[in-house]
């Protein structure tokens, strides 16, 4: 694993001239990558498409279904089974059905609004990457740090993180689109 050190430009002549400045600088031009990230939700991590298996902020929901559906079907049958006089033997069967219905409802409550946290998680507390240009440099001596940093900056770089990670050949192979940048101050 080497150090990557990526910032985020508008234009693709921006990305150009910042991989032609950093191959300037001293860093091997076949660990510089430049890439369009698309929009998060949109990076096809799955075999379904999209980012995530399950919303980040829907993972109580099958709980709360659950549990809506049992107390809803539960008064439901009573409810039902209190006006069998008047409505027969399929009373009970009807209001348990409305009512398990209407209770799943329920699970509603249990949604996250966006930006709030997850119980027992950190998920849904940072924001994700933009989608944009960006450009990234990788290297094994720790030194170049800064003089990566200086560069991006000086080219008007905005979002400048770093990463562990591998560029071959001008592609960051282990690139993780859903993961959380560690934004450099």
């Amino acid at each position: 694993m080497s150090t990557i050190i990526a910032g985020r430009f508008q234009l693709q002549d921006e990305v150009d001239r910042a991989r032609r400045a950093l191959a300037d600088a001293g860093f091997d031009a076949g660990r510089i990558s430049g890439f369009y990230l698309s929009q998060p939700g949109q990076h096809d991590q799955t075999p379904i498409g999209g980012d995530h298996l399950q919303s980040p902020g829907a993972k109580e929901t099958p709980k709360g279904v659950m549990e809506g559906v049992a107390t809803g079907g539960a008064v439901g049958a009573a409810i039902g089974a209190a006006t069998s006089p008047v409505t027969g033997p399929l009373g009970p069967i009807v209001g348990g059905l409305v009512g398990g219905h209407v209770g799943s409802l329920f699970s509603f409550s249990k949604m996250k609004e966006r930006g709030e946290s997850e119980e027992g998680s950190s998920e849904n507390r940072v924001p994700p990457r933009e989608a944009g240009m960006l450009v990234a440099v990788a290297f094994d001596d720790a030194g170049m740090t800064d003089r990566a940093v200086d560069v991006l900056r000086q080219l008007g770089a905005h979002h400048i993180e770093r990463a562990d990670g591998n560029i071959v050949d001008g592609d960051w192979a282990d690139f993780d689109p859903g993961s959380r940048p560690q934004l450099i101050a």
